[in-house]
């Protein structure tokens, strides 16, 4: 049984490529879409075995879309793509439970293998960006050589600040309320004397915790 696959993205010649790219592949295109609203819109039509949606569009951004698809259709596996090598991108999509994630120069198997994956449910590999990022992410070891007194939660959220996530991205992330991790930016905020979430992030970064 073939996969059926919604392509997201705003050029049409974007799409067409992939169309072609997958035409000797057992995966079958039932929809294309050329915003996140349409994705979503589609995605509830369709059932697809894989949504493969741009980071960016208009109207609403894949990233955007990709959070709303989680409450409305959590089953979807969502396989993102961008056309830059972003981290905050690849961050972003982790915290919001994306299954995948392809920069638009890859190989076309590198394509292909993506959404096969997603669409078994199996986990992007281990030697990828999206699983290296989300093993950061769930990290709560703590630096040894700071003097800072962090617990290992607010490194974990400090980890999510650096990679420039929302409160609300960092609360779907973590599985705790938005009040808690506004709680835990505030802690780390002190206890760094930093102004802002950007200088808690410089400060992180240049620890190398992102």
């Amino acid at each position: 049984m073939g996969i059926k696959l919604i392509v997201a993205d705003d050029q049409a010649i974007i799409r067409k490529g992939i169309e072609s790219m997958l035409s000797d592949e057992d995966i079958e295109i039932v929809a294309e879409a050329a915003n996140g609203l349409e994705a979503i819109e589609m995605s509830l039509a369709h059932r697809p075995n894989v949504l493969l949606m741009d980071v960016m569009m208009p109207e609403l951004d894949g990233l955007d879309a990709l959070e709303r698809l989680r409450d409305e259709s959590p089953q979807t596996r969502v396989v993102m793509m961008s056309a830059h090598d972003n981290p905050t991108y690849i961050a972003r999509s982790v915290a919001l439970g994306a299954d995948g994630f392809v920069q638009k120069d890859v190989p076309a198997e590198e394509f292909v293998a993506a959404i096969q994956r997603a669409a078994r449910g199996e986990a992007p590999p281990v030697e990828g960006r999206l699983n290296k990022i989300k093993e950061l992410l769930a990290k709560r070891k703590d630096p040894v050589a700071d003097d800072v007194p962090l617990t290992k939660r607010e490194y974990q959220v400090l980890r999510h600040l650096a990679y420039g996530l929302s409160n609300r991205e960092i609360g779907r992330s973590l599985n705790v309320s938005i009040e808690t991790v506004k709680e835990h930016v505030q802690n780390i905020l002190r206890k760094l004397d930093a102004a802002d979430r950007t200088e808690a992030a410089v400060w992180a970064v240049r620890r190398g915790l992102a």
